[in-house]
Formats: structure tokens, sequence, C-alpha cells
């Protein structure tokens, strides 16, 4: 690799960032431009701009921005729309980000003349494959350096030792092992390693930062209402909000009521099967409810392909492929489902549970004059189910027919 003499960093304003930034100065004598994006984590930014000026980085060159309504208009949204659901039950809260912070570590390079970026992702996770995928599909001459794979502090105590050689400031509490590591955004609550690691132990109740226990929630359901409009929320009880702060008054809604609790061990896409632990409050009621608009405005047949087409879907975003022709096909036959999926949707929070128990539509295909139990004044002609039978049943008759005449 050409030695980089500038480097967009993905900075976080912690300990392992800021290890980053200084190796990545001491190793390549470059210049260092760190970038850190607000997707709603719910940490205090202005520390980590401190932080980068204090290890030597110019005020121009420390980029600190709120990302968070792109982040759930452009990323969260349209994933979505589609349902998607990694291995059936992981809403892709830490997928879902790495696309958007990649394609601004890309768009900074551009902008400051750098001629790399680089991540604080390990070796053995999914994350550097998003970051990388994401940032080679953007500009496919960047050069991506990422320090976990290739230099020598392998342990805590080699990492604890550099950090002091380079008087960078350690908190107390870093100088032990953290219970577990955590990655968080407007989306969702990742925990994992460390305490998390043996599958066969129930997860302690203090990993969980954004929902109450079930059993400890309020005894009384509460209802809500979510309207929506080609396949996007747009306003609760009526109140229209932008996108990231619909996603986070369902957060409170759903963290209040221990609504999105996810204890998964997964596969990631490097190889291994990890446990993690997932809170995605308002991402679980999201998708209950637009299901719900979804069963009274989808025709059948695009319902079931959505529903094949999903798994492939969400896969793609697990793996890293947000950028990638194949996930763009598929959305673009997603949106196009959408097109009729406006209406409302009323879901009861209770204990850990977020059920639709109405939904209504002008854009609605529920006939109640045809599925009536009452007289249906002839909306429906019950004597041709006769003829749609048969013409269903021929080939099983003839299959029936043959297997008899060769059993014996």
């Amino acid at each position: 690799m050409t030695q980089p003499k500038k480097v967009v960093l993905a900075y976080s304003g912690g300990l392992d960032t800021s290890i980053i930034l200084k190796w990545l100065q001491v190793e390549y004598g470059c210049e260092v431009v760190t970038f850190t994006a607000d997707l709603g984590q719910g940490e205090e930014l202005d520390p980590a701009r401190k932080k980068a000026e204090m290890l030597g980085i110019k005020p121009e060159n420390i980029f600190i921005e709120d990302l968070r309504e792109e982040f759930v208009r452009d990323f969260v949204f349209p994933m979505f729309r589609a349902n998607a659901l990694y291995e059936g039950l992981y809403l892709l809260g830490t997928s879902i980000a790495r696309p958007l912070i990649s394609k601004r570590l890309v768009e900074i390079a551009v902008e400051t003349g750098a001629d790399a970026i680089s991540h604080g992702a390990t070796g053995k996770g999914n994350d550097q494959v998003r970051f990388e995928l994401s940032a080679y599909a953007l500009n496919p001459e960047i050069t991506v350096i990422a320090p976990w794979r290739k230099w020598d502090l392998g342990s805590r105590t080699r990492l604890l030792e550099f950090a002091e050689a380079h008087q960078i400031p350690i908190a107390k509490n870093k100088r032990g092992e953290a219970p577990f590591s955590v990655d968080a955004n407007l989306l969702h609550t990742s925990s994992e390693g460390r305490v998390l690691e043996d599958p066969a132990e129930e997860a302690p109740d203090y990993v969980y930062q954004r929902t109450v226990n079930p059993e400890d929630a309020p005894d009384a359901p509460e209802f809500i209402e979510i309207a929506f409009e080609k396949g996007d929320p747009v306003a609760i009880d009526g109140e229209p909000m932008s996108p990231a702060t619909l996603l986070a008054r369902l957060n409170d809604l759903g963290g209040k009521h221990g609504v999105g609790r996810l204890d998964l061990v997964e596969n990631r896409f490097v190889g291994m099967k990890s446990r993690g632990i997932y809170e995605t409050p308002g991402g679980t009621i999201l998708l209950e409810a637009h299901r719900g608009i979804e069963s009274i405005t989808l025709d059948r047949g695009a319902m079931h392909l959505k529903d094949e087409l999903m798994p492939r879907y969400a896969e793609l975003i697990y793996n890293g492929f947000w950028f990638s022709p194949e996930r763009e096909m598929l959305q673009a036959a997603i949106d196009h489902s959408q097109q009729h999926v406006t209406g409302t949707v009323r879901i009861k929070l209770y204990k850990g549970s977020a059920r639709t128990v109405a939904r209504w539509s002008e854009h609605s295909l529920y006939s109640e004059a045809q599925v009536t139990f009452e007289e249906d004044m002839g909306a429906y002609d019950q004597s041709d189910a006769q003829g749609f039978i048969q013409l269903n049943g021929l080939r099983l008759k003839l299959l029936a027919t043959r297997n008899r005449k060769f059993e014996g």
C-alpha cells in the first residue's frame, strides 16, 4: 500500500478510535481528518471534538455531523418497506448504519483531498466488511486502512500501554475489561461480548438500556395510531413528525412497555456464530404497524412475492451490500409495491408486545361485503367455488389415480 498522506477516520472519541488516530499519525506520519456521526446513539458528541483537538487535529479537519434525519429517511425507512429481518428475527440496526457512515467518509475524503479512509472495526466482525464494501462501491480508488488487521496491539494491555506512551487519556473504568461492548443508534442498541459470550447463560438485566423489563412494564396497555403514506410512517396519533422524530417517539413508547428485546445467536458473514442482545423498541412497533397496513392495501401476489424476496434483501444489508445493484433492484420492486400502502394502524403496547388491533385505509382492498357471514347481496357467488376447486383438484386426482395403479 502506498503511504497515505491524509486519512479520514471514523472517530467516536472513545479510547479505541483515539488510539487508532494516534497510530495512524505514528505509523504513516500522515494528516488525520476525524468524522463523527450523530446517528441518534444518545451520546454527547462535543467531547469527541475536544479529544480530537487534544490529539493535534486541526479544527478544520474535525467533522461532526447530525445525520439522524438522513439515516432514518434514506436508510431505515426504505429497509422497513421491505419488512426486513435477518434470519427471521434481527432488525439490522447495526448493519443499516454502516453504509451511511461509509458514504460520508468517502465524501469527506473528496472534500478534504484525503487519499484514504480508516475505521475501527475488528478483523472478526461484520462491520469491517460493511464499511469497506460500501466505500469501494462509492469510490473504487479509495484506500481503506483497517488498523485492527495491521497492528500488533492485539490485547487490552498493549492498547493501554500504547495510550499511556502517547498521553491518550484513559478513563478509570477502561483499565479493566468492560462487561460487554455496545453499539447504538436511533434504530437500536446492540450489546455483545464478554459476559454475553456464553449463549447458555441468560443475559443479565443490566445489559438492557432502552427497554424496561416487560414484567415491570405498566399494567395497563397503551394504544397508539401510526399513519402511513406510500409505505413510510408520517404521524403518530394524528401528529405529523419528521422521520427521526417519529422513530425517537416510537423508541420512547416501546421502551416504556418493554417492547423490542431480542437475544440472538446469529451467523456472521465472516463465518462464525455470535450472540448479541438487541433492543429495537421503535423498529419492532414500526414493523408490526407496516405489516398491519400492508395486510389491507397490498394484493396477495405482491405481498407473497415481497415475503419471498425479503430474506435475500435482508441478507444483502447484513453482509454489506447496500450499494450493490441487486439491492437497488430489489428496492425498486419493493418501493413500487408501496404506492398504495397508505392508511392508519392502531397498535396495542403491553408488557413486551406490540400488536395490531385495527387498521383502515382509503386504499384498502378489504371488502366487508364479500367476506361477511351475513347476506352478501350477491357480492360473491359461492357456487363459483365449485369450478375453482375442480380445476385446481384435477392434477391431484390424476396423480392419485396414477399412484394407486402402481401401488397395487
